[in-house]
């Protein structure tokens, strides 16, 4: 069928006693809100379609904020997440409908985003994947940033220096530590997006957090309170 395109389903919320809206995140226009009319029907053929980490094919019509869905089918079969892993990826989920606008083109990120399901389908731990995803997203948002010279000198990092985080600047040498201090060595890890050590991965999500705050404002992810286990904070 022409104008079938690739596409994730975000996060869907009922509309009338029938119909679905769906937060979609697509190959070629990015994110976008669709309507699916009679999804919520008994005897709809979309019934366990529309999920979340199934990869479709999907056509809609319309212009403006919300379009109309026009057909949907499976590529293949969801992929499986349970457990931490399924929170993990609905906190991917919530991260992509919150920070991208719609209708702007994202296919590289959308590569990205399938490779992260991919990845944490078979993770035993989703730190590394969930990472490396939020370096990536930051990438595309055109947030640059270079971490392997100091932006004081122009030094390569050395491994065992400490450097403090300036936004718009970088990071520079300093003796003073903080919540903004990173080691050259935590530094190299995430420009590589390979992590070695819990050591490295704490940094890079310390990073990650702080880079994305600007983006999400101040209302915090509803999907970070699901690890919260027994009142006690674990946050994505």
């Amino acid at each position: 069928m022409e104008g079938l395109q690739r596409c994730f389903v975000l996060h869907t919320r009922p509309y009338s006693e029938t119909s679905l809206i769906l937060d979609v995140f697509s190959e070629d226009n990015g994110r976008l809100t669709i309507l699916s009319k009679g999804a919520r029907r008994k005897r709809s053929n979309l019934k366990g379609t529309l999920q979340p980490f199934t990869p479709l094919f999907m056509k809609w019509s319309g212009r403006g904020s919300m379009r109309t869905l026009n057909h949907a089918e499976p590529i293949s079969i969801g992929l499986p997440m349970r457990g931490y892993i399924l929170y993990s990826a609905l906190y991917i989920n919530e991260l992509v409908a919150r920070v991208l606008e719609n209708d702007t083109p994202y296919p590289v990120l959308f590569l990205d985003y399938l490779n992260v399901l991919r990845e944490l389908a078979q993770a035993d731990n989703p730190e590394p994947a969930l990472r490396r995803f939020e370096l990536a997203l930051l990438h595309h948002l055109g947030y640059g940033i270079d971490f392997l010279h100091c932006a004081g000198s122009g030094l390569p990092v050395e491994d065992t220096m400490t450097y403090n985080y300036r936004e718009q600047k970088g990071f520079i040498a300093s003796m003073i530590t903080g919540q903004l201090t990173f080691t050259g060595s935590q530094l190299k890890a995430i420009a590589a997006r390979h992590f070695e050590t819990p050591d490295q991965l704490k940094a890079a999500k310390r990073f990650t957090r702080m880079a994305l705050k600007p983006y999400l404002g101040g209302k915090p992810l509803k999907s970070r309170e699901l690890f919260i286990p027994r009142g006690r904070s674990t946050q994505k």
